[in-house]
């Protein structure tokens, strides 16, 4: 069984954290689970939504996939050395990904250096201000690194997951494999 840490902080977007986990789920008889990742063991949405983390932080050092959601305290998450150093992310053992402003917690990190990346308008000057080119898409990978931007845009995050997971060929601008078996309706 393949692993994915949907990391979720403080101020988190619901349609990131809760699209993918729910997508990626659709697969668990494939061989893929995920679980909100969080680094207290309650968060609280930008809406004002408390969700209890299914695994604490450190779990994304076992996760085969991490997806790092967007919200509106990402400034705060990458100003705390502390809570980034909670993020050993290693992209030559496991898939990891972006939505939104979870873009900038990647170029913080150096996971975006030499690469563009996805992000929202809101948070395009930040990702900038790291020295990363934003693309004007919904979805950018290169080798196990991958952004998406834009709402909704946890889908092709999701998508890329369970594609790469198939051992399918992922295009580098938008994925584009056929899901039906995973995300058919019961």
């Amino acid at each position: 069984m393949l692993q994915v840490a949907v990391v979720t902080f403080d101020g988190f977007n619901e349609l990131d954290s809760f699209i993918a986990s729910a997508l990626i789920n659709r697969c668990r008889s494939d061989g893929l689970e995920a679980f909100i990742t969080t680094p207290a063991p309650v968060v609280m949405s930008m809406n004002g939504v408390e969700v209890t983390g299914q695994r604490p932080m450190e779990f994304v050092t076992e996760a085969d996939l991490v997806l790092i959601g967007s919200g509106v305290k990402a400034r705060d998450v990458v100003a705390d050395d502390r809570m980034l150093s909670r993020l050993p992310l290693d992209p030559s053992r496991q898939l990891i990904g972006a939505q939104c402003s979870g873009a900038l917690v990647l170029a913080r990190l150096g996971l975006l250096d030499g690469m563009p990346a996805c992000t929202d308008m809101k948070t395009r000057p930040f990702v900038e201000a790291c020295h990363v080119t934003v693309l004007d898409a919904p979805f950018h990978a290169e080798g196990n690194v991958a952004t998406a931007g834009g709402c909704l845009a946890s889908r092709y995050l999701a998508t890329w997951v369970i594609g790469s997971s198939r051992a399918t060929t992922i295009s580098p601008t938008m994925p584009r494999i056929g899901l039906s078996r995973c995300l058919s309706w019961p």
